[in-house]
């Protein structure tokens, strides 16, 4: 059954759960910046999508103007859409791996 996009406010985030070594391996998630943050309550608000993996924490995403949480920890490997604003309560302090991509969409880039 096709599902057809309401509008571009139906942003969620994706959340694959223990990815297999060779997929970590493949996406080159060592090689990425690492950051943390202490447990509390996080706004935030994404203009560029961004993969990150979770080396320690735990999460409950809320996404604002939606009912929906996505939550996340440790050893997750997780996309957030560009766009989404949510609100990161982490439970558990927070050690990740990411990369943000600006070329997610359909965007053209200008080169000077």
């Amino acid at each position: 059954m096709a599902s057809e996009p309401r509008s571009d406010t139906n942003l969620s985030i994706t959340v694959e759960k223990n990815p297999s070594a060779s997929r970590l391996s493949e996406l080159g998630i060592k090689s990425w910046p690492k950051w943390g943050c202490p447990p509390g309550k996080f706004p935030l608000k994404f203009d560029e999508q961004e993969t990150c993996y979770l080396l320690k924490g735990k999460v409950k995403a809320y996404t604002k103007g939606s009912s929906e949480c996505a939550e996340f920890g440790a050893g997750d490997l997780v996309t957030v859409p560009k766009g989404l604003s949510c609100t990161w309560d982490v439970s558990i302090a927070v050690d990740k791996h990411y990369k943000f991509d600006s070329s997610s969409s359909s965007s053209t880039s200008t080169t000077s």
